[in-house]
């Protein structure tokens, strides 16, 4: 839909844990970036958030995260809100984000995305001609699937999801991701990222059943209880990033849906740019925190530990808490 070209070039053999420089053509800036470390013998830090946005607030918490010099940044899906529409939209985001997206040193920070329902014409569909603009820049980590992982290393594993926007829930998805984790089960870090939450704070997780010629509407969240928290239980993912609710998010550690010691940690809700009012009752009885305010998590790997601070626009810390420890291999439960 527009006379722009995406060229892409790939840097192989590159050092890990070292700072590089680059221009694009002869005329350009000098940019700078810097590799993940092979071994994470030191603090690795990373931000997430998602439900971004074009508008002040956005470009605000962009500002914020960028002083934190994050390794790289997780965006879980509504990116700027073209609908697979708007390409003036979508590169007003890229804007914002080339511009913003600076750490202290001057290095740019690296984004890695999952896809949304506003990256796509009409939210949900099985067509991947309908977000054209996402494709565009990320096909390269989705070339076939919109779900995927990313590797660092022995100690880091991010699993990117598609909470049916292009791919369904369950069926293919979900026995993918049952392999990944099995296949990931020992590394002390497997995150795992979706747009539309499992534990909704906005949202109705419980659905409204037919009545009065009225049409039952599922409650957000279903399929994906139904058909990834029991692998994340399985597996013992310690931390599942969520998005969509546009509020901040904190679940107690759950197993089987209730609170364990070490269970399984939910966080989000996609409020990076976007906000809405949390959902009054707890139906699920999950949450410890929630709010209304604009944030950003800053995400801090320690050896085998993981420290998730909750940061608004203006740097404020709302809320601090730490996930727990993955145990050796499959992780199972009682009765």
């Amino acid at each position: 839909m527009t006379d722009f070209q995406v060229f892409r070039a790939e840097l192989t053999c590159l050092a890990p844990g070292t700072e590089y420089a680059f221009r694009i053509g002869k005329s350009s800036g000098v940019y700078r970036f810097r590799t993940m470390p092979k071994k994470a013998n030191d603090t690795i830090s990373f931000v997430s958030g998602g439900d971004v946005g074009i508008q002040a607030a956005a470009v605000a918490n962009n500002v914020m995260a960028a002083r934190q010099n994050p390794h790289f940044a997780i965006v879980g899906g509504d990116l700027g809100y073209d609908n697979g529409r708007s390409v003036e939209i979508s590169l007003a985001f890229i804007r914002n984000w080339s511009k913003t997206m600076i750490d202290s040193e001057g290095r740019l920070i690296p984004m890695v995305t999952c896809i949304g329902n506003h990256e796509v014409n009409g939210g949900y569909t099985s067509d991947r001609g309908k977000a054209p603009f996402y494709l565009a820049l990320f096909d390269g980590l989705f070339p076939d699937k919109t779900f995927n992982m990313l590797d660092f290393g022995d100690y880091l594993s991010l699993v990117l999801l598609d909470s049916g926007h292009l791919t369904p829930i369950g069926g293919d998805q979900s026995c993918w991701l049952e392999k990944t984790l099995l296949a990931r089960q020992d590394l002390p870090h497997t995150l795992c990222v979706n747009h539309v939450p499992a534990y909704p704070s906005h949202r109705n997780p419980l659905g409204v059943p037919a009545k009065d010629g009225k049409k039952a509407v599922n409650g957000t969240g279903i399929e994906n209880r139904k058909h990834w928290v029991p692998l994340f239980d399985k597996y013992r993912v310690p931390l599942v990033l969520e998005h969509h609710d546009h509020t901040f998010k904190r679940t107690k550690p759950l197993l089987n849906g209730m609170q364990h010691e070490n269970g399984v940690l939910y966080l989000g809700d996609g409020s990076w740019g976007k906000i809405r009012i949390p959902r009054p009752q707890d139906d699920l009885d999950v949450m410890v925190k929630t709010s209304s305010e604009y944030h950003i998590t800053l995400h801090k790997l320690q050896g085998r530990e993981r420290f998730h601070l909750a940061m608004n626009e203006k740097g404020k810390i709302m809320d601090v808490s730490h996930s727990g420890q993955r145990k050796q291999g499959i992780f199972r439960t009682q009765g």
